[in-house]
């Protein structure tokens, strides 16, 4: 007689690891973004050990049933959510930090390792781990890894690829692969490491990460500049830039974003503003940098500059920033948070026709930015029970990407393609680019077993 599939789990999983309840695995059908399907799971599956995920993908191989990763699903692309029939494989039980090396300046971490759980306990040793989505108290690094995510401190530090230095990988047919490096160079053979980064687990299952850290910076000083109109902030991001300037964060509010963040959460924004730019510096003297900074503001029309005056003031203007996304999903119910990286010098570009699309759809988009990187997340508010204006909340979202590609962008910056963005993605990289990324794919995942369905 066969077994079955939940059978063969079991057999090399603890009985607690290996969920069927209906009412429990739908839990685990989707992430965080709107209009994406979310299939219905055959069963979820918590490994703790690297032989367990073996295990998992072995039986998959076996009875070629998809298998679908997921950290905490938070992100924003449907990347994580669910296929009909498949193994949710989520790996937010395996969260060990399993070494921090002051003097390799590395840590070695467990996929479901929380973003800001990492960065305490590195903080403890002097040391910094820089990559800080907005969901950082909620998001696993594996996550962050699939997505090769960013968040508020990449203007200055870069994005999660640049810190992982090597990675245990999982295969398809659940082997064991090691890639990269524990060493501060490296360059043997192909970069597999940075291939697995952003690949949204289609390529395999990271089990463990070797990641790189700096030592830990001097406490940021944030300054807050209002201005009359985006193109003028925007016009004060290019003159910081081009001036040699390195803030540790340039963030851009618009005035929707702004009210919506004082609706929530009572800030006490000024709600006058057309755009708010935050700029925070990390140096040893950074009243000095936010002066300079400021004086460029001022120069490019900034009504009222304020610099903070200590640590706590600063880390109030940063969480008006960080409740963002969260006090736009309250305008109107239900968001689509669009994630459109253009070169700097066309950021007022963007803006402003993200303006002009809001108008014609008739249609509240907020906006934030980290406008250092020109990495804008313009944020469709709709009401998800009204068929036409969710209709009309789509058709906005993708006109917003259509100009960033025309403006020389990307589609994402860091949240993913996963369902929401497929269409676009082949868009962006032509059909070659399409075919080589594919043929990529099949080398790793021969019988497409891996998170089916995303990225193509």
């Amino acid at each position: 007689m066969s077994r079955t599939l939940v059978e063969l789990l079991q057999e090399g999983l603890p009985a607690e690891a290996v969920l069927t309840d209906p009412d429990v695995t739908s839990a685990y059908s989707h992430d965080m973004a709107s209009f994406c399907a979310a299939g219905v799971p055959a069963v979820v599956v918590l490994p703790r050990t690297v032989e367990q995920v073996q295990h998992v993908m072995r039986t998959a191989t076996e009875l070629r049933v998809p298998v679908v990763p997921q950290g905490a699903r938070t992100g924003l692309s449907g990347a994580a959510n669910a296929s009909d029939g498949c193994i949710v494989l989520s790996l937010v039980k395996m969260d060990r930090i399993l070494e921090i090396s002051p003097v390799d300046r590395i840590a070695v971490v467990e996929p479901g390792v929380v973003n800001a759980a990492l960065s305490r306990a590195v903080g403890e040793h002097g040391l910094y781990y820089p990559p800080d989505p907005s969901s950082w108290e909620m998001c696993t690094i594996g996550g962050n890894i699939g997505t090769a995510s960013g968040g508020l401190c990449c203007v200055k530090y870069g994005v999660t690829a640049e810190y992982v230095l090597g990675l245990d990988v999982v295969l398809a047919d659940g082997r064991l692969m090691s890639t990269g490096r524990r060493t501060a160079k490296g360059v043997a053979g192909y970069d597999l490491t940075r291939l697995f980064v952003g690949s949204e687990g289609s390529l395999g299952i990271v089990v463990r990460a070797v990641l790189a850290l700096k030592p830990k910076p001097p406490q940021q000083l944030v300054l807050a500049a209002e201005f009359a109109s985006t193109g003028a902030a925007c016009d004060a991001v290019c003159k910081v830039m081009e001036g040699g300037h390195v803030p540790s964060l340039l963030e851009l509010m618009g005035r929707t974003t702004v009210r919506a963040v004082n609706a929530l959460a009572n800030m006490g924004l000024p709600e006058t503003t057309e755009a708010l730019l935050l700029a925070a510096f990390d140096t040893p003297h950074p009243a000095a940098d936010l002066a300079a900074v400021g004086a460029l503001c001022e120069a490019a029309g900034a009504t009222q500059v304020v610099p903070a005056e200590d640590a706590a003031e600063s880390e109030l203007l940063l969480q008006a920033r960080r409740l963002s996304l969260t006090a736009l999903e309250a305008v109107k119910g239900t968001t689509m948070i669009d994630d459109v990286c253009v070169p700097r010098s066309r950021l007022a570009e963007m803006l402003d026709g993200v303006e002009r699309i809001g108008e014609k759809y008739g249609l509240t988009i907020g906006v934030c930015a980290h406008a250092g990187d020109g990495n804008t997340h313009p944020t469709v508010c709709f009401d998800a029970a009204d068929a036409d204006e969710a209709r009309r909340a789509r058709e906005s979202f993708d006109e917003i990407m259509a100009l960033g590609l025309e403006l020389g962008g990307t589609i994402t910056g860091e949240h993913g393609v996963g369902l929401l963005k497929k269409e676009w993605l082949a868009r962006e990289l032509g059909p070659v680019g399409v075919e080589m990324q594919q043929a990529v794919k099949a080398a790793f995942d021969p019988h497409h077993l891996l998170n089916p369905g995303k990225l193509f």
